[in-house]
C-alpha cells in the first residue's frame, strides 16, 4: 500500500513539472526592437471619441485574439505563440513613443503580422493606437 502510494505521488509529481515546464509563463521573450528612424519620428495625432470608438471597433477585428479584451496578452491565440505578449498596460509599453508603438502595431515583426493591408488609412491605423492606450 505504501509503495503504492509513492509510486503515485511521484508520479503527481512528474506530471506537475511537466505541465509546468510547458506553460506560458516559460515563453522565450521577445527580442528587443529597433524601430527605424522613419517611423521613431512619428507623432500621432490628437484623439477624439470618434477616433477611440474606432480604435476599439478595429482592435476587437484584428488584435483582441491575441491580445485580449483588456490587451494584457490573454486572447485566445495568445497561447499558440512562440513568445510572451507584453501588456498594453506595462509601464515599459506605455513609455513608448508614438512611433515606436505605430511601428510595432502596423509593421509588426515576427509573429506580429503587418497590418498595412488590413488598416490601410492613417486614420485606422492612428484609431487602434490611440484605443490601445486607453486600456
Amino acid at each position: 500500500m505504501k509503495v503504492k502510494f509513492v509510486a503515485l505521488a511521484m508520479s503527481f509529481i512528474f506530471g506537475a513539472a511537466m505541465i509546468i515546464s510547458m506553460s506560458s509563463a516559460n515563453l522565450p521573450e521577445a527580442k528587443p526592437w529597433k524601430t527605424p528612424d522613419k517611423y521613431a519620428k512619428m507623432k500621432a495625432p490628437k484623439s477624439t471619441p470618434e477616433s477611440i470608438a474606432k480604435g476599439k471597433e478595429l482592435y476587437t477585428k484584428h488584435c483582441k485574439s491575441c491580445h485580449g479584451v483588456t490587451g494584457k496578452g490573454d486572447g485566445t491565440k495568445a497561447a499558440s505563440l512562440k513568445t510572451t505578449i507584453t501588456a498594453f498596460s506595462d509601464k515599459a509599453f506605455k513609455g513608448l513613443t508614438d512611433g515606436d508603438k505605430y511601428f510595432r502595431a502596423v509593421i509588426g515583426r515576427d509573429e506580429m503580422p503587418n497590418f498595412e493591408k488590413k488598416l490601410v488609412s492613417e486614420d485606422e491605423r492612428w484609431a487602434v493606437i490611440q484605443y490601445i492606450g486607453t486600456l
